[in-house]
């Protein structure tokens, strides 16, 4: 589903000198499949991420998401594969404050081709359902706890049913026991739904929780 294939990325440091951030990577994210990648800040996790989101593009090497070549493409070709394969969870949460949890999952909605309304209230209802907070759809973000705002993430994260999932340090906002809960419902309702999940972590007892733990050393796999 997911094929990197010796990807590097630099940047220019604040004096002018080349920063090597991914340094040869590559990887095979199957559909369905479970992988995290652990590493310390610093790592090139982030950069990593934004790259398999389609945010950034390498420098080089190549980026396939279902044999399609992403290297290349125009913003408005990356955006239809954003808005149409993707779903991301970030450990902000990134909720609008001044919308209830029906109207932000309902955001996702917007973004790529129209949806009948009737058939956005069905995708959301069900979402919401989904993670548990069916009676929760008229509540603002400041009205639930921090795990019931990242249930709301992952909710919309899921709702036009994509086929992979990004997760970046999903539960780093949370305490210890919220944290295992909000794991675990990612996990569920990715598999539920047939979802890849890549989940960026420095947390090893998240990263265990998946199928397959990637550890990121200064921008190359260790080992």
């Amino acid at each position: 589903m997911l094929n990197l294939t010796d990807v590097h990325k630099t940047f220019i440091g604040p004096h002018g000198s080349t920063v090597s951030v991914l340094r040869g990577i590559s990887m095979v994210v199957d559909a369905g499949s479970s992988t995290a990648i652990l590493g310390r800040s610093g790592s090139g996790k982030s950069t990593l991420l934004a790259i398999l989101g389609l945010l950034d593009q390498p420098d080089s090497g190549r980026y396939e998401i279902d044999g399609r070549d992403t290297i290349g493409l125009r913003d408005g070709a990356l955006a239809r594969i954003r808005s149409e394969q993707l779903g991301f969870v970030y450990q902000r949460f990134f909720l609008l404050s001044h919308l209830s949890a029906y109207e932000n999952v309902e955001t996702a909605l917007h973004h790529g081709g129209p949806v009948p309304r009737r058939r956005r209230r069905q995708l959301v209802m069900e979402a919401l359902s989904q993670v548990g907070l069916a009676d929760r759809v008229t509540h603002r973000p400041v009205q639930l706890s921090g795990g019931e705002q990242q249930r709301v993430a992952i909710a919309r994260a899921l709702v036009r049913n994509p086929s992979i999932v990004l997760a970046d340090e999903p539960t780093g906002a949370l305490d210890e026991q919220t944290a295992d809960s909000v794991m675990s419902l990612l996990m569920e309702t990715t598999r539920s739904r047939g979802a890849a999940v890549v989940v960026v972590t420095h947390d090893a007892q998240v990263a265990a929780r998946t199928d397959r733990v990637l550890h990121l050393v200064e921008g190359a796999w260790a080992g």
